[in-house]
């Protein structure tokens, strides 16, 4: 099966990360090499694969960047084109199959701009996306700012979770608007948080293709995320969401 890059996203609290690691793990049985590259602000896809550890954000790494930019204090000049081949080797984890590259979003708040460590971690994200012998997955901030052409290089297929509401349907319109702009091939809709054929019924309404999967609405998973606890053993009726979504990005059959 051919290395396949995928990248998810959509509003703030759909579960975006939870789906992503539930494929990350199917991906593991299917691939030689999985990459899961962790690009929100607030990064927990660690935990929610099960690595062990406190693991720090690459973004919260400000003297690294800002060596590797070349930033001066006091001058506007930086290195457009940083160092950035050892960050991979020096950072990456492993667990299960799986490696993982959290990256986090660089947070200016009143700090002004924050253009040369965002360069590196653009480079970086660049670099891993490009990667040619391995299935790489990305979870992308929310929202719609990070869709660049730069960020998103390489991705074959994004995934835009929503959910039964309104305000959820506009940000997933957005986002798969301007992924089609910047030229990502494949767009799909993924349903989260479904409690019935009324919410599909709602969403396959408003968006312009039929979501592809349907995730159930979870206690477990809920309670899973609030103790912060790995998504490692699914539910029977999360198979055959999976299935749908595998289905999906492989083109192939999924066995039963």
């Amino acid at each position: 099966m051919r290395p396949i890059k995928i990248a998810i996203s959509g509003k703030g609290g759909v579960g975006k990360t939870t789906i992503m690691a539930l494929i990350a793990q199917r991906f593991a049985a299917d691939f030689a090499q999985v990459l899961v590259i962790d690009a929100d602000p607030s990064p927990h896809m660690a935990e929610t694969l099960g690595f062990s550890g406190k693991v720090k954000p690459i973004a919260e790494m400000r003297d690294l960047l800002v060596e590797r930019s070349g930033k001066v204090k006091g001058s506007p000049f930086y290195n457009i084109n940083p160092r950035i081949d050892d960050l991979p080797q020096r950072f990456m984890l492993e667990n299960e199959g799986i490696k993982l590259m959290i990256l986090g979003a660089i947070q200016t708040g009143d700090s002004g701009c924050a253009c040369a460590e965002n360069t590196v971690l653009r480079r970086l994200l660049v670099k891993l996306l490009l990667e040619k012998d391995q299935a790489v997955l990305l979870d992308m901030e929310a929202g719609v700012e990070h869709l660049g052409r730069g960020t998103v290089a390489g991705v074959d297929h994004l995934l835009v979770v929503v959910i039964p509401s309104r305000s959820s349907v506009r940000t997933a319109l957005k986002i798969a608007r301007l992924a089609r702009e910047v030229g990502i091939p494949l767009v799909s809709f993924v349903g989260n948080n479904i409690s019935d054929k009324g919410d599909e019924e709602f969403l396959n309404k408003l968006l312009p293709e039929k979501i592809i999967a349907a995730f159930p609405n979870s206690a477990d998973i809920r309670r899973a995320e609030r103790d912060g606890l790995a998504i490692s053993s699914l539910a029977p009726e999360f198979n055959t969401p999976l299935d749908d979504i595998m289905n999906e990005l492989t083109g192939k059959e999924i066995k039963k």
